[in-house]
This record gives structure tokens, C-alpha cells and sequence, in this order.
């Protein structure tokens, strides 16, 4: 079986840095909790959405989203390139 390579799209994982530093968590105290939860990931897969180099699962981002106490917009923030004042047309 061939490698899969992951495609590079845009990259929210700066934004779920932040978020986890916000709510004081290390990674792996994290994915405790996203274990706790149900979703079987582990510190190196999540250190890998943090880096971009894997697209997150829809899965862990609605737990996270119910962990965090936030909005779906916060994940994608600064995603769009508005907000550096860029438009798209």
C-alpha cells in the first residue's frame, strides 16, 4: 500500500495552539480528556493537527469545541485571509 501523502490546504492549527494554551492544557492532559470523551487519538496525531501535517477528524473537533466553551470560528479564525485584509472577489 502506497503512502498517503496529505494534501496542504489551509492550516487551523495555529489556532488550536492557542486555544489549548488559552485553556492552560498540555497535549497530552488534552487528549486525556478527548479520550475520556471517546475519541481515540493520541499526543503525537494530535501534535500533528497542531503542525498541519494532518487534517483533524470532524469528530475531535466538535469535542474540542465543547471542551473549550467556543465557536466553530475560532478553529477556522484568520483562515479566510479577510482578516489580514486580503479579499477574495
Amino acid at each position: 500500500m502506497d503512502e498517503q501523502k496529505v494534501r496542504r490546504d489551509r492550516n487551523m492549527g495555529a489556532n488550536l495552539r492557542v486555544l489549548r494554551r488559552a485553556h492552560k492544557l498540555s497535549q497530552e492532559k488534552l487528549c486525556a480528556e478527548l479520550q475520556r470523551r471517546g475519541c481515540d487519538i493520541g499526543r503525537t496525531a494530535y501534535a500533528k493537527y497542531e503542525s498541519g501535517e494532518l487534517n483533524i477528524r470532524a469528530s475531535v473537533l466538535i469535542e474540542l469545541r465543547k471542551i473549550y466553551q467556543c465557536s466553530y470560528d475560532d478553529f477556522f479564525a484568520g483562515l479566510d485571509g479577510e482578516e489580514k485584509g486580503e479579499r477574495h472577489t
